[in-house]
């Protein structure tokens, strides 16, 4: 056993072996963020569907938060505030698949469901203006930047028809 600890063949297989094993859980991480997002995205929509056609109240939200922690007891996220968030989420983002496509080519609102839950929660909290939000996912995709990182500047001004966004710290 010993032997093989010193073989440089095997170190190097043992190396490339641990590499495609963290490559292929980071993957499988980034699959299932995107499911919840995902997710996310699809409770926003009906919630939102639900309000404006049943006409029902505000209690309806948080009946469905208890609703849903009763059906899935060992799944979080159902809480009220994170449903209003899910909604919030839904509403900002919505019916702008073409504005997407105009401002920033090869984009789409799947897009979306490439970057983690919180970071959108710090876009939907520091950004009111559509295609500064873009500019933000656009840049936790391309260079996979932390939200805190890339919303420091506090303030930012889109040159009118243009591509270009100026951030100011």
């Amino acid at each position: 056993m010993n032997e093989l600890l010193d073989d440089n063949e095997y170190k190097k297989w043992l190396i490339e072996l641990k590499s495609k094993i963290q490559q292929s859980q980071i993957k499988a991480a980034l699959a299932v963020n995107s499911q919840l997002i995902e997710l996310y995205w699809d409770l926003g929509k009906q919630i939102v569907e639900k309000q404006e056609k049943a006409k029902w109240g505000s209690g309806f939200i948080d009946q469905l938060s208890a609703d849903l922690k009763t059906g899935f007891p060992n799944v979080s996220g159902f809480s009220a505030y994170n449903l209003r968030r899910c909604r919030a989420f839904y509403l900002f983002y919505e019916n702008t698949t073409s504005i997407w496509e105009q401002l920033v080519p090869k984009f789409n609102i799947t897009n979306l469901f490439k970057i983690p839950w919180g970071h959108h929660l710090l876009i939907l909290k520091k950004i009111t203006k559509f295609e500064v939000s873009i500019f933000y996912v656009q840049q936790t995709i391309e260079n996979r930047m932390l939200a805190e990182e890339y919303l420091k500047p506090i303030c930012c001004f889109i040159i009118p028809n243009s591509n270009v966004i100026l951030l100011l710290n």
